[in-house]
């Protein structure tokens, strides 16, 4: 049982996040588990709230983009940290990939999504940012994996997935592609509907519930 409130700890997180101090992050993290066991709570709960007001804050000039990067990097030590907590499930004997749109520099969030897809008992190939479409490509060639997901923070880089898809779509039109990432939160439905055949995934309960479906 959680002593403190949900919305505590993530303020309190995000207090420590902005002050750069990662060891009361750490502590704030680790005093959540030692309350809730759950990884998949804490990332979505704490941290992902946490990163979004973060990016927010970021988006209307509150914060210097190298206070939002510090953030970043923080919560990316603290996931490393935390990655022995993992508790796995029954072995799946499937492959996913898990990638940055080109030109992303975060790739905290597809962390989080890497873990759950381990909790889950997937083998996961985690690549982060900075891979070529073509890159990218060859990978998937190589490793043939159940599924890709694909994360994109930013919505200028929109256009940038939707000729990423393309390419994949062509590649490999029977491999499923999920997204997800703040940007969605300012997505435009028009412009939404022209990458409809992939799956959305909006937070780690969806994706967690569509992987005990596939």
């Amino acid at each position: 049982m959680i002593v403190q409130s949900v919305n505590t700890y993530r303020n309190d997180y995000l207090e420590q996040l902005l002050s750069g101090n990662r060891n009361e992050c750490s502590r704030i993290a680790k005093q959540y588990i030692s309350e809730n066991p759950s990884i998949k709570d804490l990332y979505e709960d704490v941290f992902r709230g946490a990163l979004y007001q973060v990016g927010v804050l970021w988006e209307t000039n509150k914060i210097s983009v190298a206070k939002e990067h510090l953030a970043t990097a923080i919560t990316e030590g603290i996931l490393n940290e935390l990655y022995g907590n993992l508790e796995v499930l029954e072995k799946q004997n499937k492959k996913v990939i898990l990638t940055c749109v080109e030109n992303e520099l975060h790739q905290v969030g597809i962390k989080m999504v890497a873990d759950i897809f381990e909790i889950n008992g997937w083998d996961t190939y985690f690549l982060g940012t900075g891979i070529p479409v073509t890159e990218l490509v060859k990978y998937i060639k190589e490793e043939n994996p159940r599924v890709l997901a694909i994360s994109m923070s930013i919505f200028f880089n929109y256009q940038t997935l939707v000729r990423m898809i393309d390419v994949l779509k062509q590649e490999f039109p029977d491999l499923s592609i999920i997204l997800g990432g703040q940007a969605f939160l300012h997505k435009k439905e028009g412009d939404f509907k022209k990458i409809e055949d992939i799956k959305y995934v909006s937070d780690l309960y969806e994706l967690d519930h569509y992987l005990k479906t596939i």
